[in-house]
C-alpha cells in the first residue's frame, strides 16, 4: 500500500537545474552569486530592506536576540505552542524563557496572554506564525512598543502567509524563516533573517561571521562570534523555489481546501482557522477533535498509521516537555495557559506535502472519518 508521509517537497527541473549550476560554477570569486540574488529577491518578496541566508531559522532567532543585547536576567516571551528552536535561542544567551498562552482560534500567541506575561525585564517577544497561520500582529506590536519590547517574529512555516495586506516577514524588528525539508518553501535545511534596521543588520552582519569586521581579508577577528552561513547550494535551491512561491502556496492551499471539502460533515472537529484579512498558507492542515472524542492525540496517530498515514502531534505545550518542565517558569505556565493545555492533548497535523492529491486525500479522509466513528464518547 501507499504510504502517505506528513510532508514532502516540490522539485523541479528548475531547482535542478540552478543547484547544478552552483555546484559547477559558485566557487571563488563566484561563491557568493546565489547568496545574494536569493537574498534580495526575498528581501523583495517581504517588503524587507535586508536580508541574510542562514543555515537554519534558529540561528537567525538566536543571532537577533545577540545582537539586541538580550542576555542572563532578561525574560523573552514565547508561545506555548511551538517547536523548541523557537525559545532555545533565549537559553542560548543566557535569558529566561516565558510561555505565554495562545488564541483559541488561530492557535498564535495570545496578545492578551503576552500583556499579562510581560516584567520590568522582558526585552523581547517570539510571535510564531504557527503552521502557516498568523497572529494578531497590530496587537502585539502595539504592546510590545509600549513596553519598549522588540519583536522577533518568527515566520519559519508562514512563507506567502499574509495579515492585513501584509506577507509574514514583514512584522519583526527583525523576522525568521526556515527552509527546512518539511517547509513550504525548502532548501533542505537554511533560514533566512529580515530587518529593516541597518545598525542592527550590520552587527548581525558580525556575529554570523566569527566576530570579523566588513572587509576582513586579514583573518583578525574582533571578538569571538559564530559560523552560522547557508551553502551556495543551499541559496540555489531557495532562489528557485522563491521563484514558484506563488504556485507552491496556491497548492498548499488547494490541498488544505481539499480536506476541508472531505471532512466537512465530521461532527466534532476544528481544522485550520482563517480569520479576515488573513491569508493562512495552511502549511500543515490540523485537526483538533471534541470533547466528543474519547481518544488522545497519540491513540489517533498510532490508529492511522495502520492505514498507512503518518501524522504528527499538535505540538505539545512547551512548558510541559522535559526540557523546559522543571523551570519556575514552566510551573506558572501550566496554572496558567489553559488555552494551550485544553486543545494540544487533542489535535494532530494530517498528511500535508505536495505529492498529495485529491484522491490521496478523501482517502484519508475517509480513513479519519471511520477512526473517529468508532472512537465517539
Amino acid at each position: 500500500m501507499t504510504r502517505y508521509y506528513v510532508s514532502g517537497p516540490s522539485i523541479t527541473q528548475k531547482e535542478i537545474d540552478y543547484v547544478t549550476d552552483a555546484v559547477s560554477c559558485c566557487w571563488y570569486e563566484k561563491a557568493n552569486v546565489y547568496h545574494e540574488r536569493f537574498e534580495k529577491a526575498f528581501a523583495a518578496y517581504t517588503g524587507r530592506k535586508f536580508a541574510m541566508a542562514l543555515p537554519s531559522c534558529t540561528s537567525g532567532i538566536h543571532l537577533a536576540l545577540c545582537a539586541l543585547g538580550v542576555g542572563p536576567g532578561d525574560e523573552v516571551i514565547v508561545p506555548e505552542i511551538t517547536w523548541i528552536a523557537s525559545a532555545a535561542p533565549a537559553s542560548y544567551v543566557g535569558a529566561e524563557t516565558v510561555f505565554a498562552d495562545i488564541d483559541e482560534k488561530t492557535w498564535c500567541i495570545s496578545a492578551e496572554s503576552f500583556s499579562q506575561c510581560i516584567s520590568n525585564r522582558t526585552k523581547a517577544v517570539i510571535p510564531v506564525d504557527i503552521y502557516g497561520n498568523m497572529p494578531e500582529m497590530d496587537r502585539l506590536r502595539e504592546i510590545a512598543r509600549k513596553h519598549h519590547i522588540a519583536v522577533i517574529e518568527d515566520a519559519a512555516q508562514a512563507i506567502g502567509a499574509e495579515y492585513q495586506d501584509q506577507r509574514a516577514g514583514s512584522f519583526g524588528d527583525v523576522s525568521v524563516f526556515s527552509f527546512h525539508g518539511s517547509n513550504t518553501l525548502t532548501t533542505g535545511e537554511g533560514g533566512m533573517l529580515l530587518t529593516d534596521d541597518a545598525g542592527l543588520f550590520a552587527r548581525i552582519q558580525i556575529l554570523r561571521d566569527h566576530g570579523r569586521l566588513p572587509g576582513d581579508r586579514m583573518f583578525f577577528n574582533s571578538e569571538v562570534a559564530y559560523k552560522y552561513k547557508m551553502s551556495s547550494m543551499q541559496a540555489a535551491l531557495g532562489l528557485a523555489q522563491l521563484e514558484r512561491v506563488e504556485e507552491l502556496v496556491r497548492h498548499k492551499r488547494q490541498i488544505f481546501a481539499w480536506y476541508e471539502a472531505h471532512l466537512q460533515d465530521v461532527p466534532d472537529i476544528t481544522l485550520n482557522f482563517e480569520a479576515p484579512k488573513t491569508k493562512n498558507t495552511y502549511w500543515m492542515v490540523t485537526v483538533i477533535l471534541g470533547p466528543s472524542y474519547g481518544i488522545t492525540k497519540e491513540q489517533l496517530m498510532e490508529l492511522l498509521s495502520e492505514s498507512n498515514i503518518d501524522s504528527r502531534p499538535f505540538f505539545h505545550p512547551l512548558s510541559s516537555i522535559p526540557a523546559y518542565s522543571s523551570s519556575k517558569q514552566a510551573k506558572l505556565a501550566r496554572e496558567r495557559n489553559k488555552v494551550s493545555y485544553r486543545l494540544s492533548p487533542r489535535g494532530i497535523n494530517l498528511p500535508s506535502g505536495f505529492y498529495l492529491t485529491e484522491d490521496m486525500v478523501a482517502f484519508i479522509c475517509k480513513a479519519l472519518s471511520s477512526t473517529l466513528a468508532g472512537a465517539r464518547a
